[in-house]
């Protein structure tokens, strides 16, 4: 799978443009703050509408100039050209467009046909690597969840609207605990005559992403660990399990819940919530549920966060994202692979193993500030991104 054209109206820093991409390997060169990035960014967004740099939709939308007015919202178009190199079959091509509406909801189209937004997430497949990753070993467990989120709704696009949904529900129960607690504190009995309901929607929904997370981590944990051996200079071994916060709870060895029924899945929910009851109208916050799962990551035994060297930590995430394409690439679609910025990052030698790995992918998308960051066998098709300040971020062969 491939993006043989986009275009973007509004999107960052981009008044207008169309960008033709080859085959293979393209490097977009430029100055810092010139839109690299948000060119690559337009693209990775179809994937699962998240964005490797921001949470708000909002800032995807240019911003106005010199008085003019803000635009009503940007417009993302991708021409995608799927089983290229099948014998079987012929190359397919499908325009995609998402048009990103302030204080709206969104639209989307495929080959000019009405879909709600959430029908075409996961038809543009990509795995990206940015220098942000590093967060994926030293940030917070939401990070990790984000990440195993994203590549899961690759995966099975129908994630999408679970996690809308059970992100809903966690909100209106803890905005429920939050009243609880606030009149506990004036003296008044807790008001939790609707937490029975409440408590059913929230089981159910966290039940089935912990699940789906518990299955996406089986997937993963042989290609990362494969990865790691060959773009790092360490002798320990790379492992990964899902930590699950009912585990946690009700004391049992994790990864259980895997194993067990949908119905016996969601009543362990139920009995950790029931244990954690007091605690949490004390609070006011929801303390157990798929809010809470942690991605464990461990180096020889010892865990990643807080023992690794800034080497293994760069090889940690770089695995991860190299286990991200080999899962989907398994799956029967090779994503695009999209390097933003990193071999800046990296020493000489994980610069030399990165591009050996992915030097025979379809596509991929690598920005660079120096061209001379990127190694040789990576060096394709070449564009030159720069600012105007009329015409905002332009695209040019270099």
């Amino acid at each position: 799978m491939r993006v043989s054209h986009v275009a973007l109206d509004d999107f960052r820093s981009y008044r207008h443009a169309v960008v033709e991409l080859p085959r293979g390997t393209t490097v977009l060169v430029g100055r810092n703050g010139q839109g690299k990035t948000n060119l690559v960014e337009a693209i990775a967004y179809l994937s699962a509408f998240s964005s490797h740099r921001v949470a708000a939709e909002g800032a995807l939308v240019r911003l106005p100039s010199n008085g003019e007015d803000a635009p009503a919202g940007a417009v993302i178009r991708v021409r995608l050209v799927s089983r290229e190199h099948r014998e079987d079959s012929d190359p397919r091509e499908q325009v995609i467009e998402l048009e990103i509406v302030r204080g709206r909801a969104n639209r989307a189209r495929l080959n000019r046909t009405v879909l709600r937004p959430r029908e075409i997430v996961g038809m543009v497949r990509t795995v990206v690597f940015a220098p942000e990753d590093l967060q994926l070993v030293r940030g917070d467990p939401s990070v990790r969840r984000h990440f195993l989120d994203d590549l899961a709704t690759q995966l099975r696009p129908t994630l999408s609207a679970l996690r809308s949904d059970f992100e809903r529900v966690a909100r209106q129960r803890g905005a429920l605990m939050k009243q609880a607690s606030a009149r506990m504190r004036r003296g008044m009995a807790p008001d939790l005559s609707t937490l029975e309901v409440w408590d059913q929607q929230f089981a159910t929904l966290s039940a089935q992403l912990t699940s789906a997370r518990f299955e996406l981590v089986d997937r993963l944990r042989d290609p990362v660990a494969r990865a790691y051996a060959k773009v790092s200079d360490s002798p320990r071994e790379l492992s990964m399990s899902l930590e699950s916060s009912v585990d946690r709870i009700l004391g049992v060895p994790s990864g259980e819940q895997e194993q067990e029924q949908a119905g016996a899945q969601v009543q362990r929910v139920l009995d950790a919530l029931a244990r954690v009851r007091e605690r949490e109208v004390e609070r006011g916050v929801n303390l157990v549920g798929a809010h809470r799962d942690e991605l464990v990551l461990d180096l020889g035994g010892m865990p990643v966060k807080g023992y690794a060297s800034h080497g293994e930590s760069w090889s940690v995430a770089l695995s991860l994202r190299l286990g991200a394409f080999a899962v989907l690439e398994e799956d029967g679609e090779e994503p695009i692979l999209i390097l933003d910025d990193v071999f800046a990052e990296l020493d000489a030698q994980r610069r030399a193993g990165l591009a050996e790995m992915v030097s025979g992918a379809d596509q991929v998308l690598v920005t660079a500030a120096v061209a001379d960051d990127v190694p040789s066998s990576l060096q394709g098709h070449r564009l030159e991104v720069r600012a105007d300040a009329q015409a905002g971020s332009v695209v040019s062969d270099a």
